[in-house]
């Protein structure tokens, strides 16, 4: 198979990014045959169909995605290149880190270590993108090329992915043959309205991207857990509502940062659900100056 070139694969990612070929030659000063030739000549190279073209666009197949994501990945080497080799035997580390990360973690684990990190490398101009942690989740920014490294949810058994959850298997290679590796182990805890007598009859708050297989399992062996009746947005939405005494809910530690007077937590017990918090990154991602670092101030935080 032919290589693809630089620019090849640069249109690929235009065309993914936009939905169609003319949107794609405008990103890139191209024109629309331009761009629909770059794309058959990629096709011919790889030997597979990468586009579904139709009236409202083009839609990449699920080679298209593939390859989109490998072309972005790639792509994205070409852009640290520079920066790797000017910081090598300088311990120097320069330019974009692009993160992706589920709410808490971007709102409570993610800031202390990126002080530190931008504090001794401050050339590092992090870009930090919160993602739900719903499908492929955080875990799937870093597959497709879209971040360097991602701050996920993992399985604590280090099985597939989860439930609704964007999960991912902790310790070794997540889907896409991605690395992981596990930063903190969070125990579940019991939250409701401060006082209140009894919180075990109030109803069950929750939210989409509440948990794993995992959770759930233990949640459905406990006869006193309710059926969730009310749904929020994120974590955040449940603890005020739990606040307002609206209900009782299940919450993972770094949730609970943001608890007030107004709740009340209770453990649940050495049997109780925990949950693993880790990164992903790409194994060409985890070698760079970059990542490294971050990993280092990551597993710092998380003590």
């Amino acid at each position: 198979m032919a290589d693809l070139s630089p620019q090849e694969l640069r249109v690929l990612a235009a065309v993914a990014d936009s939905g169609g070929f003319s949107a794609a030659g405008a990103l890139l000063g191209l024109s629309q045959s331009a761009v629909s030739h770059s794309v058959r000549g990629s096709e011919a190279k790889v030997g597979a169909v990468l586009f579904e073209r139709g009236r409202g666009g083009a839609s990449p197949t699920p080679a298209g995605e593939r390859a989109v994501a490998l072309a972005r990945r790639i792509l994205r080497m070409y852009e640290v290149l520079g920066a790797e080799a000017r910081g090598a035997g300088r311990d120097t580390v320069a330019g974009v880190l692009r993160i992706a990360a589920f709410r808490s973690a971007a709102l409570h684990l993610l800031p202390p270590a990126l002080e530190r990190l931008t504090a001794r490398h401050p050339g590092i101009r992090p870009e930090v993108r919160v993602v739900r942690e719903l499908g492929a989740g955080t875990a799937g920014e870093v597959a497709a090329g879209r971040a360097d490294l991602a701050i996920a949810t993992l399985n604590a058994g280090g099985g597939g992915a989860t439930g609704a959850t964007g999960s991912v298997p902790a310790g070794a290679a997540a889907p896409g043959r991605l690395l992981t590796g596990v930063l903190r182990e969070e125990a579940y805890a019991l939250v409701h309205p401060a006082g209140h007598p009894d919180p075990r009859s109030l109803p069950l708050l929750d939210w989409d991207e509440n948990c794993g297989s995992y959770t759930r399992d233990w949640w459905r062996a406990q006869d006193w857990i309710p059926r969730a009746t009310v749904k929020a947005e994120d974590d955040g939405m449940v603890l005020t509502m739990v606040g307002r005494g609206l209900g009782m809910a299940i919450l993972p530690e770094l949730s609970l940062r943001e608890a007030t007077d107004a709740v009340d937590i209770t453990g649940l017990g050495p049997s109780g659900p925990v949950r693993h918090v880790g990164y992903v990154t790409a194994p060409e991602s985890a070698s760079t100056l970059a990542v490294r670092a971050l990993i280092r101030e990551l597993r710092s935080e998380a003590g």
